[in-house]
């Protein structure tokens, strides 16, 4: 325990990034566990959209979009959901809803802003498109 103490006494910048790094991981832990927003992988949103009749919401630009989605998935920009104008997926409130951007990093505020606005069963694609894309999942440009 000593060396520690030691350690920590001449190597103060490491020892703060260190607690820093700890407190970073204990706090996404512990705010993925109670969030009420949960990621899924994409054999878990296939399962959700074949057996459940998820709604698949991609929140990518409309030029992203275009070039490719998940069959059926509505799309409704960041910027609608962020201004709470959610008219094209106001009636699935009570359905599981898969949101789903380019990488997986944005669906998460938008998921949870739609938490807030009252939907029941809100999941996020982890990975995104880039990921659905890279292990060959089928994509369509079909509106």
């Amino acid at each position: 325990m000593q060396e520690y103490l030691d350690f920590a006494a001449r190597n103060p910048l490491l020892t703060a990034a260190w607690f820093g790094l700890a407190g970073t991981l204990v706090y996404t832990t512990v705010r993925a566990r109670f969030s009420p927003v949960k990621s899924v992988n994409n054999h878990t949103a296939t399962l959700l959209i074949n057996r459940e009749n998820a709604t698949v919401v991609d929140i990518r630009s409309q030029e992203e979009f275009a070039k490719g989605h998940l069959a059926g998935a509505q799309h409704l920009p960041l910027s609608q959901i962020q201004s709470n104008n959610l008219g094209p997926v106001e009636k699935h409130k009570d359905a599981p809803i898969i949101v789903v951007c380019e990488s997986g990093m944005t669906a998460g505020g938008a998921g949870r802003q739609l938490s807030k606005a009252g939907f029941k069963q809100v999941y996020v694609l982890s990975g995104g498109m880039a990921q659905w894309r890279a292990e060959n999942l089928p994509v369509t440009k079909k509106r």
